[in-house]
């Protein structure tokens, strides 16, 4: 199958690489050149442009940060046509950003218009995830066009969920994402705690892990360094979803949880918390550093 990838960061970039493995012909582009040289080392097939990367693809994958780049990327803005105007009619397009869900379903009708069908598809799982190619997928989008898509999700990932209409994969991974920034507070809390007590942390994340307090944050993705040599507490907070990634996602959680009138507390909390984690200067390491911001000074 064609596929054009647009949008190479840490995730992009390792998901685009398992459709390649997979036997898939691709073109790839994305705006930093410095992404762009990164994975055409590995062997990715480098466009020029956006434009060129979809002239004779069948599907079209994008993987950017936020609304505003999704909503240019496709339907343009300051005189600048958007890549809708590039795309033929009879391909599908599969969003895997994570924005608003109102963007999701602008920017889907403004495809169904041209002919071109679309689905949202955020993923969870982490760079570890798109790098093994075992990605959640939540889907946003008509069955058929996700029964197109599945068999170059299944390259991507080993969990594949169809939320419900244009949109609703969207607002299912802010809902995840919501609790997962709820959750590392959580465990960066408790394990600070602990170790200001003089517990090894490697023990007490057993413990936790072991007993009522278990999640996901703490045996998977543990936010002290030394307990997990996968985790990116290991490697300096380097790599993994940055902070700034986070905060952006608790405020489509909020945005959302406002337009719906739905209670959001501790959403809130975690967001003003991972506010001012990245105001402190850690915008850019991964998220689980907001153990920064509860650790006992040494």
């Amino acid at each position: 199958m064609k596929i054009a990838f647009i949008g190479l960061g840490n995730m992009g970039g390792p998901m685009a690489l398992n459709l390649l493995k997979a036997g898939h012909t691709l073109s790839a582009f994305d705006l930093s050149a410095e992404a762009c040289k990164k994975f055409g080392g590995e062997g990715l097939p480098i466009a020029k442009s956006a434009a060129e990367t979809v002239a004779d693809a069948e599907v079209v994958i994008s993987m950017l940060p936020a609304s505003a780049h999704v909503e240019g990327l496709f339907l343009g803005g300051a005189g600048k046509p958007g890549l809708l105007e590039s795309i033929k009619a009879g391909t599908l397009v599969i969003d895997s950003s994570t924005i608003a869900a109102a963007t999701s379903r602008k920017v889907a009708e403004a495809a169904a218009a041209k002919g071109v069908a679309m689905i949202d598809a955020p993923v969870s799982g982490g760079t570890g995830g798109a790098i093994a190619g075992t990605l959640t997928f939540m889907v946003g989008g008509e069955t058929g066009d996700l029964e197109r898509a599945r068999p170059v999700l299944e390259k991507m990932g080993a969990n594949i969920f169809h939320a419900g209409a244009a949109g609703a994969g969207q607002t299912a991974k802010i809902c995840n994402n919501m609790l997962l920034g709820i959750l590392m507070i959580g465990t960066s809390e408790a394990l600070a705690l602990g170790v200001a007590n003089g517990l090894d942390p490697k023990v007490l994340s057993e413990i936790m892990r072991r007993s009522s307090g278990g999640n996901w944050a703490l045996e998977k993705y543990n936010p002290m360094p030394g307990v997990m040599e996968t985790s990116p507490a290991s490697k300096n907070y380097a790599g993994g979803f940055g902070t700034d990634l986070m905060l952006k996602d608790l405020g489509l959680a909020q945005e959302n949880a406002a337009a719906v009138r739905a209670a959001t507390p501790l959403g809130g909390l975690a967001r003003s918390l991972y506010a001012a984690h990245s105001l402190a200067g850690h915008g850019a390491l991964d998220f689980s550093s907001v153990l920064k911001l509860v650790q006992k000074a040494s």
